[in-house]
């Protein structure tokens, strides 16, 4: 496997002076991004079947051993803070658990029966979206696991570094990203761990656009937990509502923190109707203001929110 081979450029990796390493290094982090567009379209079509299959109550779960599952935990905790996903919809299976979280645990890793035991307390249904991950694409534990969970019909999705491995064949949707050799043979903290971070940036905020938590590039979902958050909701409201400071925090107020709602009050609707349409439209902020905009033709609150229809893409209702 290319990710355990020793590159010939770099046997002497250690003797180069430090600039140089330091460079050769840089310039591998940036290849292993470049090697993450040749699998866009299994990416987007693994996304797409993720925000399908997921609806109100399923779940996206991570998989993995080693660097491979901290950088999916990494990914899976970033998404209450970002997008106020519920807590109880994000799931870790990982080698070792919880304490392999910050420790490793290299034997886990080939741990089969507890991958099968983990996923089983899972209790996986149709709905949930299950993403394993492995540099190598062989590790025992994820494979397992990933084969264990597409027996209970989730949604799976494999990412790994090398082509023809059973982590992908065991996907229903294989995501491959060849980052090839590792400047120190084996660490796949590195260039491999670089492109699966990317890859699940990719696919979790992929989701959440496709599931509205994301409106004109601001995420719409968060709580303000702290006084940074809250400033920043404010301003969220503040440029969405076009009003000023004080409205959009005397909206946010009343809105028990909750941005869309706040944004709604800002254009002058009533606390139960904002909430009602942001329901009937499935918390998606575009459709509620095209909604609205359909029930308002003379003064409508898509026109004081309008901006430009094409940027960087079609703009969807």
């Amino acid at each position: 496997m290319a990710t355990e081979e020793v590159d010939p450029r770099f046997a002497d990796l250690d003797a180069w002076q430090l600039s140089s390493a330091m460079e050769a290094m840089w310039e591998g982090q940036l290849a292993a991004i470049a090697a993450i567009g040749h699998a866009l379209p299994a990416i987007t079509a693994a996304t797409e079947a993720a925000r399908s299959a997921l609806g109100d109550h399923g779940r996206i779960v991570y998989v993995g051993a080693g660097t491979s599952g901290r950088v999916a935990v990494q990914d899976g905790a970033e998404l209450s803070p970002t997008f106020a996903w519920p807590n109880a919809r994000v799931c870790f299976i990982v080698a070792g658990g919880e304490t392999a979280f910050v420790t490793s645990i290299e034997g886990a890793e080939d741990d089969v029966d507890d991958a099968v035991k983990q996923v089983k307390a899972a209790r996986l249904t149709p709905h949930d979206v299950v993403i394993a991950v492995s540099a190598s694409g062989t590790t025992p534990f994820t494979v397992a696991a990933l084969q264990e969970a597409g027996s209970s019909g989730a949604v799976t999705i494999g990412v790994a570094n090398n082509p023809g491995t059973a982590l992908l064949e065991a996907a229903k949707f294989p995501i491959l990203v060849e980052t090839g050799r590792e400047l120190i043979a084996g660490s796949t903290r590195m260039k491999a761990g670089t492109a699966q971070k990317v890859v699940l940036n990719l696919i979790s905020s992929g989701i959440m656009l496709r599931l509205g938590r994301v409106f004109r590039g601001m995420m719409v979902n968060m709580q303000p937990t702290n006084a940074k958050l809250k400033r920043r909701a404010e301003a969220m409201v503040a440029q969405i509502a076009h009003c000023d400071a004080a409205q959009a925090a005397h909206a946010l107020e009343q809105a028990e923190g909750e941005i869309k709602t706040a944004v709604l009050l800002a254009l002058g609707a009533e606390k139960t109707e904002a909430e009602t349409i942001l329901k009937q439209c499935g918390g998606n902020l575009r459709r509620v203001l095209a909604e609205l905009a359909k029930e308002r033709p003379a003064k409508t609150l898509a026109n004081k929110t309008a901006g430009p229809r094409k940027q960087g893409g079609a703009v969807e209702p």
